[in-house]
């Protein structure tokens, strides 16, 4: 008998506050689709001294495995979340973000004859800006968040996963699918299951938009 999952889910944690990565998490387990394992892997967290997250972690071990180590960054936290993953589907969420409900379902509905999709997202955000984020052949140039491959909207079979791993830089998501291109059948495709919070201070582009700005108003002064 094969108890394997379905559909892996990996979700990378970085001091992230809790509502959060709760609301992240809850998400998950509210799926119309229920065969599917969540992996969270702490990248050494230090925000946490009361254990918040593993509690939670606790109540729902039939379907949640958690998994520490000293911070490395996300791309490599999701690489060694894909060898501990057992699914034959591999996906990935971002732990201030969240899934509608048919979010998982959908993904699959789209899987026939390919190996890899990147999905549009409905997008939160607090002013017409936050559309925008560096583009990865020049972070000094802003492009609409529709036309980027992000990284947890990927979701494809596992060989894809295992073969090709993430690097670590910036649009490491865009790196990953075009390497995979080179190889398997890839598509972007408008599904907008996919919850993206654009509206959080702390998320990487909007980091690096700051500094860019930043360094912009230097040189103008």
């Amino acid at each position: 008998m094969n108890n394997k999952p379905k559909v892996s889910i990996l979700m990378a944690v970085y001091n992230t506050e809790f509502s959060l990565v709760k609301r992240a998490i809850d998400s998950v387990l509210n799926q119309s689709f229920q065969n599917f394992e969540l992996h969270i892997i702490d990248d050494g967290s230090d925000n946490d001294p009361q254990n918040q997250l593993l509690d939670y972690v606790k109540k729902h071990e039939d379907k949640i495995f958690y998994l520490r180590h000293k911070n490395c960054g996300q791309s490599q936290s999701i690489n060694r979340g894909i060898l501990n993953s057992q699914g034959e589907y591999i996906t990935i969420l971002d732990a201030d973000d969240e899934y509608q409900p048919d979010h998982l379902w959908s993904c699959l509905q789209e899987m026939e004859q390919t190996d890899l999709i990147a999905s549009t997202t409905k997008t939160i955000v607090d002013s017409e800006e936050d559309y925008y984020v560096p583009d990865k052949h020049d972070t000094n140039q802003v492009i609409h968040v529709d036309e980027c491959i992000l990284f947890a909207t990927l979701f494809g079979k596992r060989k894809v996963f295992i073969n090709l791993k993430f690097h670590d830089f910036y649009a490491a998501d865009a790196d990953f699918y075009e390497r995979a291109g080179q190889q398997y059948n890839v598509r972007k495709v408008d599904l907008r299951t996919y919850v993206y919070y654009r509206n959080i201070p702390g998320s990487v582009s909007a980091t690096l938009k700051r500094e860019n700005a930043s360094s912009a108003s230097l040189c103008q002064s």
